[in-house]
């Protein structure tokens, strides 16, 4: 640093004080709800509903991993793994409630919450989950050995990797105020690789840990299924085609019918009929989607 040129900065002049000091917003568009410190900033209990797994959740890759694995679950008869899936707003800061902080201190969706066992048990962090749901219900994660490892590694592996993805190239590229070409080269980079990763491993594997599948493809699929086909409008950039293995793969976990019905869970995005804003109910998805609560004029049906 002694030889470098401030009038390199960006902005021109700039180098980084002895000692940072929040002093102005930070983070473009998501400025308002980012801070240095944690914990709550109101008081608010979480709502509860009737099933054993309260989920408290966004339809962001980090939480369509999530309920991807719950519909699995659900649609191989594990009654235990009925889910109440609510709308958290981040944008409106329901992450800092007192009620959330409380299921999760770090203040990131998604949060759950298992009900169905004495005491509940609390969990944060999506890996956490996936894990915590196969173990209970002994589906999508070898019980031992080889196939077990392999899993892991993959479920490792995607949530080390896509902060790289997110965090970097998805707030350059996207959100931040203004582009900045060290970022962005420094993050499609990065991202290029790791989609090089994957689409070597699956040019010789049906799924991520072989030959079936588990929870490792529901974790990687909503984050590099997103890059393949809509998430920051950087397709292109990417030169995603080139990856045909995993563009194969992207494709057939797609098409199964827990992950479109995953996928769908707590989106506020996207068109109408791929939006469900909450899930109390499997007949949610066939009466409550948001194109048809919007033409019954916002009437919610209940099934409770």
């Amino acid at each position: 640093m002694a030889d470098y040129d401030p009038a390199q900065s960006q902005p021109p002049g700039y180098m980084p004080g002895e000692v940072w000091t929040w002093d102005a917003p930070s983070g473009g568009q998501f400025a308002n709800i980012n801070r240095p410190i944690s914990g709550a900033t109101h008081d608010a209990d979480l709502p509860v509903g009737k099933h054993p797994i309260q989920l408290y959740s966004l339809g962001t890759p980090n939480g369509v991993k999530v309920t991807i694995c719950l519909e699995e679950l659900v649609e191989l008869g594990h009654g235990g793994a009925e889910y109440d899936a609510w709308l958290i707003n981040i944008m409106g800061g329901d992450q800092f409630s007192s009620g959330f902080v409380a299921v999760n201190p770090n203040s990131k969706i998604p949060a759950m919450v298992d009900r169905g066992v004495t005491p509940q048990v609390r969990l944060f962090e999506s890996g956490s989950m996936l894990f915590y749901l196969a173990e209970k219900f002994g589906a999508f994660l070898p019980s031992s050995g080889r196939g077990r490892a392999e899993v892991m590694n993959w479920l490792m592996w995607q949530m080390g990797s896509a902060p790289y993805v997110g965090g970097g190239l998805g707030h350059f590229y996207a959100y931040a105020p203004f582009k900045m070409e060290y970022p962005i080269n420094r993050f499609a980079m990065e991202v290029k690789r790791q989609l090089h990763v994957l689409d070597s491993h699956l040019a010789n594997n049906q799924y991520m840990a072989g030959d079936d599948y588990s929870i490792a493809d529901m974790a990687i699929w909503p984050w590099y299924g997103g890059l393949m086909r809509e998430i920051y409008g950087v397709q292109k950039f990417l030169s995603v085609a080139e990856y045909r293995h995993l563009d194969r793969w992207v494709d057939q976990v797609g098409a199964r019918p827990a992950v479109q019905r995953g996928r769908m869970v707590n989106r506020r995005f996207g068109a109408p009929d791929s939006q469900l804003h909450e899930r109390h109910d499997a007949r949610d998805f066939t009466h409550n989607r948001a194109d048809m609560v919007e033409a019954r004029g916002g009437e919610w049906i209940d099934f409770a």
